[in-house]
């Protein structure tokens, strides 16, 4: 109990001091270059009162979603595939290795010709940044497992699959969720950076567009949109592993109560 008090005094204090320092900082360069809290928390009600911030976001929220399950769904049977076979593992990693490389902004214009300028390229976008986190990740895993388990396993009649299913998956879940989560962080980057150069909604689009009428407090407002919808989005997730996959290892990131 004690712990979580002192957690709680601890945030409130950082959040105290942020809201100090940006205050201070508003004041210094005047509301045009840092616009202060109050003047962020109005424009925030002005874009809430007319529909278009509450519009962004779900905007935004739907495509990270879409692309992050779909990426999430296809790496990790890759992930589990490449561990496994080990001939497919001797070709795929150079390939993995070198692809990871490139950011996902960089395919922005390659997935307009692609996909077009609809949904579609926005959502590929989103499924390659999650991709490679999640195969990468799933990888590490599968060949983390102890050869003893395999062994033993196999000893006792199990067979290949068998192993998957009751050996390598339950041991690598954690890996698994630890890549989910990563990619998810990868993909509200690569959200904005799509939705700044071919969107016309969406909190990308907020911010890239605020510059033509130097409204920074939009800026402003867009970028913390940004944070609270990744920082819940993250939190339930983790409460998803934490409720559900307690079984595998999966823990939750909040100290434990006394």
């Amino acid at each position: 109990m004690n712990l979580l008090k002192n957690k709680l005094v601890a945030n409130v204090l950082l959040w105290v001091l942020v809201i100090t320092i940006w205050q201070v900082g508003a004041l210094i360069y005047g509301p045009d270059v840092i616009p202060g809290p109050l003047v962020t928390l109005q424009s925030a009600i002005e874009l809430i009162a007319d529909g278009s911030l509450l519009h962004y976001i779900g905007i935004s929220f739907y495509r990270v979603f879409v692309g992050w399950m779909l990426g999430s769904l296809v790496a990790i049977p890759l992930g589990l595939l490449i561990g496994r076979v080990t001939i497919v593992r001797i070709f795929a990693e150079p390939f993995l290795n070198f692809i990871r490389f490139i950011p996902p902004i960089a395919f922005i214009t390659l997935f307009l010709v692609w996909f077009g300028i609809g949904e579609q390229s926005k959502i590929a976008l989103i499924l390659y940044a999650t991709l490679f986190i999640v195969i990468m990740n799933t990888l590490t895993g599968v060949l983390a497992v102890e050869e003893d388990k395999i062994r033993a396993a196999r000893s006792l009649g199990a067979s290949e699959w068998q192993i998957l299913i009751h050996v390598i998956i339950p041991a690598t879940v954690p890996y698994m969720f630890t890549g989910v989560r990563l990619a998810m962080g990868t993909s509200y980057m690569a959200i904005i950076g799509a939705e700044m150069i071919a969107a016309n909604e969406g909190l990308g689009y907020l911010i890239w567009n605020s510059r033509l009428f130097f409204r920074t407090d939009w800026i402003f407002v867009g970028l913390i949109s940004l944070g609270l919808i990744g920082f819940l989005t993250d939190r339930l997730v983790g409460l998803f592993g934490k409720k559900l996959l307690y079984r595998y290892g999966i823990i939750s990131s909040e100290p434990i109560r006394r």
